[in-house]
């Protein structure tokens, strides 16, 4: 595995932030727009990491099912 790729722990984390800052005090609403794309981005990676995981434990399940 590539090691600069960043784990679904530290994804899930930085998505977190960036929905933070939307309640934060340093929100202008000139930035939202760019943020909130971010943030898509961003669970869009999530999802496909978490699909990923789901087809691999599956996997694993059928070949410990045989």
């Amino acid at each position: 595995m590539n090691e600069n790729k960043e784990t679904l722990n530290q994804k899930i984390e930085k998505l977190d932030q960036e929905v933070e800052w939307f309640y934060s005090d340093d929100f202008k609403l000139e930035e939202a727009v760019n943020k909130y794309k971010e943030a898509i981005k961003l669970a869009k990676g999530i999802e496909e990491d978490l699909a990923e995981l789901k087809n691999e434990i599956e996997v694993l399940s059928e070949d410990f099912s045989k």
